[in-house]
């Protein structure tokens, strides 16, 4: 039943590509704190175009450089030790995928770990890297700045 909904949802089904393509096109909300609605001309942009905002999850957690972040690591919504993906240990009050405050809808996440072997090309010289990624998407309802429900498709990339 997931996979048929959001088949339905995406279009041709869930590939990497897919839902990359779809929720960039949509739209990113990044959990910095710093909420800023993208527009093509934001020289004239108002406080009419921001009422539709999201506000962000009251959680924060310090980013690799420092910088408080509104999100949770990945790992169980029942706030359970997840050692692998949050080195932050238990959160007795659960973790939140979403990174919107008052959101009800589709979450989608995964955290993953990507190696490889990287050549540099002028010296042939190849070392070994490593790449990890947490990811989600998130479309549905929620209250925005105005205290006015809102839909929307969002990403965290």
């Amino acid at each position: 039943m997931q996979n048929e909904s959001l088949s339905g949802l995406f279009g041709r089904g869930i590939t990497r590509r897919n839902l990359v393509r779809r929720t960039v096109s949509a739209g990113a909300v990044l959990g910095s704190g710093i909420w800023t609605a993208a527009g093509a001309d934001d020289d004239k942009q108002d406080e009419r175009s921001l009422c539709g905002q999201p506000l962000p999850i009251t959680h924060t957690q310090p980013n690799p450089f420092g910088v408080q972040i509104h999100t949770y690591f990945a790992g169980p919504i029942d706030g359970s030790a997840s050692p692998l993906t949050d080195p932050l240990g238990i959160h007795p009050e659960g973790r939140d995928p979403s990174t919107i405050t008052n959101f009800s809808g589709v979450v989608g996440q995964v955290d993953l770990v990507f190696s490889g072997t990287g050549t540099d090309t002028k010296t042939g010289a190849k070392a070994m890297y490593s790449f990890h990624t947490d990811t989600r998407f998130m479309q549905g309802q929620f209250i925005g700045a105005d205290e006015q429900r809102h839909h929307g498709t969002f990403a965290f990339i």
